[in-house]
């Protein structure tokens, strides 16, 4: 029986190629010019600026360290970085965001000029983004970038999502001061 649902599965994930992705493409480009509204709310714009100034003398060590020290925590008791992060005012904003948007949004995470999570509607599995094609194509790519990941079966909702990235564009300077990353369930679009 467990081997039949895990064919079912698998044929599922067969099913959502990239072509199936392309279909979800126009309502999930749709939902980033809803997103790009939001993006400009003063303590996204602030935290990011905040998390920028205070991590500026960041070494790649550093940084490999803080994400080291993160995906320790993700299984440890004592979480330090991590209740930091998700107990500031931005990931309360981003819970918010998360919950009023009726599962739509199965995640939001936002980024600093370095891939460093700034806040988080749900604890990640890393801290450091900046290796990632979601902060790579769209921090390090403009003001007006989009990424959109292929559409996959989220483990932990047990729903197709695809990840939709876009810089955070400081209004007062109009410079990319970060990303952020939504998961969108696709069958809620």
């Amino acid at each position: 029986m467990k081997s039949l649902a895990v064919l079912i599965a698998c044929a599922a994930c067969a099913y959502l190629s990239p072509a199936f992705a392309n279909e979800f493409e126009a309502p999930l480009k749709a939902q980033a010019e809803v997103i790009k509204v939001w993006l400009n709310d003063p303590v996204i714009i602030a935290s990011i600026n905040s998390q920028n100034a205070a991590n500026a003398k960041l070494t790649q060590a550093d940084i490999d360290a803080l994400d080291k020290q993160w995906r320790a925590e993700t299984t440890a008791a004592d979480q330090p970085l991590i209740q930091k992060t998700l107990g500031n005012s931005l990931s309360a904003l981003l819970k918010q965001k998360q919950t009023s948007s009726n599962g739509l949004y199965s995640e939001i995470f936002v980024m600093d000029n370095h891939g460093l999570n700034v806040g988080q509607s749900e604890i990640t599995s890393d801290y450091w983004q900046g290796d990632e094609d979601k902060w790579q194509k769209t921090y390090s790519a403009g003001a007006d970038s989009i990424h959109l990941s292929e559409v996959e079966k989220d483990e932990s909702t047990q729903a197709f999502q695809a990840q939709l990235s876009l810089p955070v564009v400081d209004p007062a300077s109009a410079a990319v001061i970060g990303a952020v990353t939504i998961g969108i369930n696709v069958e809620a679009l």
